[in-house]
């Protein structure tokens, strides 16, 4: 038995359903934390369970007579999610799961300024130590994220960032693709998985991209971040979640999502999405 978690979001909902092109419905089952938003996964066949990160007593009977599970990492950035991490890898242990996959990031690192990357640095660690074969999926950015990041640049002709660097911007749907088909493997992927797309754009760069796509001149103007910081908050975004984003930036200009690997073209069959890709169906 498959088990994925975390199939009511986007990521790993998509990926159940390329899944289902590699193995039958009877072969897989959702672990959610609310079953009455599972219900189209129940309708295909698939069984539902109930398991919550936060409430550990659910999570091995969730996870029980499971080959490999896939665990979303927590998306809660006020949340302890190492903390949530632990009790589900905790349960994969004593429900005695074949493999765990879990949705990592590039760049995972304990000194990366980016917070996620640290929490999933934390998380590789747990699961190596959890004696169980496992399976890191370090995704690039996903590139819907270059919808906060590079603002409203179609109407005002202007990227605006606190720091520039490469970023491996990465389709979410390529991704759940290629995490249904490293399940698939069963298990020829071991440990980190770089899966990222064939390039590593500056903003720079992809405000040269935008200037194609829009037809128009787009810049990419660099802000002092603590400018940045409070023109965010004068926005209405609290300024914890304005920090938390900066973080993405710093790391940015640091380097730390600057690799490509060709690993998710080769799974996909495929060139991967681009950068490009995201700004015309922005």
């Amino acid at each position: 038995m498959i088990v994925i978690t975390g199939a009511t979001g986007a990521l790993n909902g998509a990926t159940v359903d390329h899944l289902l092109r590699h193995r039958p419905a009877s072969e897989i089952a959702v672990a959610v934390r609310d079953a009455s938003r599972a219900r189209r996964f129940a309708d295909l066949g698939i069984e539902v369970r109930h398991g919550d990160y936060a409430d550990p007593a659910s999570l091995p009977d969730a996870f029980a007579n499971t080959d490999q599970l896939l665990l979303v990492s927590s998306s809660d950035p006020r949340a302890d999610a190492v903390s949530l991490h632990r009790n589900a890898i905790d349960a994969a242990v004593t429900a005695g799961v074949g493999r765990i996959l879990y949705t990592s990031h590039q760049g995972a690192a304990d000194d990366t300024p980016f917070g996620p990357g640290r929490d999933h640095a934390a998380t590789e660690r747990l699961l190596a130590g959890s004696g169980l074969p496992w399976t890191s999926l370090r995704n690039g950015f996903y590139a819907h994220s270059l919808a906060w990041s590079t603002g409203p640049w179609r109407e005002s002709g202007v990227i605006t960032v606190p720091a520039d660097g490469p970023v491996s911007w990465t389709s979410r749907a390529d991704s759940a693709e290629a995490a249904a088909a490293i399940i698939a493997s069963n298990g020829a992927y071991d440990g980190p998985v770089t899966v990222t797309a064939e390039s590593a754009p500056t903003f720079e760069e992809v405000a040269a991209i935008a200037s194609d796509v829009a037809g128009r001149t787009v810049r990419r103007v660099l802000m002092d971040p603590e400018d940045w910081i409070a023109a965010r908050v004068a926005s209405g975004q609290p300024e914890f979640a304005a920090r938390f984003t900066l973080g993405m930036f710093d790391a940015a200009a640091g380097g730390w999502f600057a690799g490509i690997d060709p690993l998710l073209g080769q799974l996909l069959g495929r060139s991967p999405a681009t950068v490009r890709d995201a700004l015309t169906l922005a």
